[in-house]
């Protein structure tokens, strides 16, 4: 477990990085300057709690799949970010006055990139099956 979490937290600072790398060329930055934050670690981590999910969701349409991901990933990203508002007294990505932004926590125009990087951290779900890094019973 201790394995898939840290593969997970390390993929999704990978994710992070290349997207906002990419944001940064379409606002000019030939650089491809990418970012994240330390606290975003645990964050991805925690997608080793999707893998039951995905297990009874596996023949599922790709539609709902990746809908119900978005949601899930949502719900993660709106509490962590009330949580280390309430432990460290900040949000680290924090969306406060940008276009469809819940208390700051959460950008709905994301879902499209959360529903992406549901799917992705799916295959790689198989993919840590297929190297036995994890158990599953389908």
């Amino acid at each position: 477990m201790k394995k898939r979490f840290i593969i997970y937290g390390l993929a999704g600072w990978c994710l992070e990085i290349i997207w906002t790398g990419l944001g940064s060329l379409l606002k000019g930055n030939i650089v491809l300057e990418g970012g994240t934050y330390i606290w975003m670690f645990p964050i991805y981590g925690l997608a080793i709690f999707f893998e039951p999910i995905h297990n009874k969701m596996r023949s599922w349409p790709v539609i709902i799949r990746g809908g119900v991901y978005t949601v899930l990933i949502f719900f993660i990203e709106y509490f962590t970010g009330w949580a280390l508002q309430m432990l460290i007294g900040v949000c680290p990505w924090d969306y406060s006055g940008t276009p469809y932004s819940i208390n700051g926590f959460i950008r709905l125009d994301y879902a499209p990139a959360w529903f992406v990087a549901g799917l992705i951290f799916e295959r790689l779900h198989d993919l840590l099956i297929n190297i036995h890094l994890t158990r599953t019973k389908i």
